[in-house]
């Protein structure tokens, strides 16, 4: 690789890693220097032998503090890909690309399954397995057909990000999510540009509970409360990075984020909070996947398990703001750090979490309606 091309890359790591970029903008990042998201590899490894792995992963779980068990029994990391999108890592997995091991969120699990390109995985061949929360061993996704295909590893939440310094005190006390519909607010509000979010943050506020699977008459109710917050929407967002500056200058004073952007506002000093709604928090959970022509089972499950261990899980915690799967990795970050990420409770916080799932195609597309009519204006 030439050595300019590597510099920006170790640049984009940094910068992932002080929370100044995301994992998407990490990906745009590497496309800009001409670098292939899905062949990219970070650690260069000669042909493969015993022990060597192949990984699709997300830009920045590729670092040694993520496996530090796995390197000192191996030697080695092992050979990573990244996923630009879950979607098309599937594709070029179903034309024959053979990763040993894949990092992708729980709601694509069931599409790899049905097309038989992974093979069930024994959790009792993880030493992390009886730490990893209960409440998440099983998440939508994991089992097909009564075999277990997926160990989660780590979650992220999505969820209201305010300026505690500009939003009634009141609702740093209530935490509803009543707040993304005040009218006091409007022309002040950043909001995620996403069918899914929007359709079930405002199904949650009017009380639906199969937010999952709306019928026309609920979907209706949701379509009249989006047309009114849409006009109270300064911008629906797409590139966190504008976001976070919307919220530090105080241009916005409440956006639809992620625990990297709280991450990256607390390091400026800003006062945010990261709201854990009454109503529920969301959540994306990732974890792996075994291909089903994995090389080297034993590495396999000897990196998932250096990967999912507490001390794995404290690094993620501290430096990217995620949560965990494993419960003992909070008991090795100071708590004034899981206060401030709002984690001081890792149990309860789980137990509020609503984890995505796959919606069935044509509810997808009804959302993606209801949705692309409020914000055309209709």
């Amino acid at each position: 690789m030439h050595v300019l091309r590597q510099l920006n890359v170790e640049k984009l790591q940094k910068r992932l890693i002080d929370g100044t970029i995301d994992r998407r903008e990490f990906s745009r990042g590497l496309a800009a220097v001409g670098l292939s998201l899905v062949t990219y590899p970070i650690v260069k490894a000669p042909a493969r032998a015993a022990g060597e792995l192949v990984v699709v992963t997300w830009p920045g779980y590729d670092l040694p503090e993520l496996m530090g068990d796995f390197i000192a029994k191996y030697g080695r990391s092992p050979e990573y890909s990244y996923f630009g999108s879950e979607d098309e890592v599937f594709s070029k997995v179903q034309a024959g690309y053979a990763p040993d091991l894949l990092h992708p969120g729980n709601y694509i699990v069931r599409k790899f399954v049905d097309a038989d390109l992974i093979q069930p995985i024994d959790p009792d061949r993880l030493k992390v397995w009886p730490d990893i929360a209960p409440e998440i061993k099983d998440i939508a996704g994991a089992i097909h057909n009564g075999k277990r295909y997926f160990i989660p590893a780590e979650f992220g939440h999505t969820s209201v990000l305010f300026r505690t310094d500009l939003v009634d005190p009141k609702y740093v006390e209530e935490n509803t999510l009543e707040i993304v519909f005040d009218e006091r607010y409007a022309g002040r509000i950043a909001w995620t540009d996403d069918s899914g979010a929007n359709v079930r943050v405002a199904a949650l506020v009017l009380g639906y509970e199969n937010i999952w699977d709306l019928n026309d008459d609920q979907l209706e109710e949701v379509r009249k409360l989006l047309t009114k917050q849409r006009k109270l929407v300064r911008y629906y967002w797409s590139d966190p990075t504008e976001m976070e500056q919307s919220m530090a200058s105080g241009e916005v004073v409440m956006a639809w984020g992620y625990n990297q952007s709280l991450v990256s506002l607390k390091r400026q000093g800003l006062p945010v909070a990261f709201m854990t709604p009454k109503e529920g928090l969301f959540a994306w959970g990732s974890g792996f996947i075994m291909h089903k022509d994995v090389k080297d089972e034993q590495a396999a499950y000897d990196y998932m398990d250096a990967w999912i261990s507490p001390e794995s899980g404290a690094w993620l915690i501290d430096n990217y703001g995620y949560a965990s799967s494993n419960l003992k990795a909070y008991g090795l970050v100071a708590s004034e750090r899981l206060d401030e990420l709002g984690f001081s409770n890792p149990e309860e916080v789980i137990r509020k979490t609503i984890f995505f799932r796959a919606l069935e195609p044509e509810v997808d597309a009804r959302y993606e309606a209801v949705y692309t009519e409020v914000r055309a204006g209709g």
